[in-house]
């Protein structure tokens, strides 16, 4: 490994992070993780591993990589969104050139459902964010 190694590590998991201080500098010469804490991104809790008291410039690192993981996890989202949009307009091309009949029967009443469900929900919305007149 590379001597410059960050001070700490974030094991991302589905709802957060383990945060691990990496020790490069001990007798061995070895990399040695100590877990301090657990993250929850969606709540912001900060959560001290075992009897570890988490400092102030501990915390600071920890919030910095929350703020920088809630920017990743929104880009991400929305490129998501981009690529759902790219597969509806590849099924409708697919159902129109390709697709046979049994395999538009599988997939019909389900495509249908989820596309009146996504139009009502956006409908709502861009009601919502009209200017209400009178």
């Amino acid at each position: 490994m590379t001597p410059d190694l960050p001070e700490y590590y974030f094991r991302v998991r589905e709802n957060g992070a383990f945060v691990f201080r990496i020790d490069a500098q001990n007798r061995q010469r070895r990399t040695e993780m100590k877990q301090v804490a657990v993250v929850n991104i969606r709540n912001g809790e900060i959560k001290p591993h075992g009897q570890h008291n988490l400092s102030k410039a501990e915390i600071s690192e920890i919030e910095k990589w929350m703020s920088k993981r809630r920017e990743v996890l929104a880009r991400r989202d929305i490129d998501d969104i981009h690529r759902a949009v790219d597969y509806l307009n590849m099924t409708a091309h697919w159902a129109q050139t390709r697709a046979g009949d049994d395999e538009l029967d599988q997939v019909t009443d389900d495509l249908l459902l989820a596309m009146h469900d996504l139009r009502t929900v956006l409908v709502r919305k861009k009601s919502e964010r009209l200017p209400q007149e009178g």
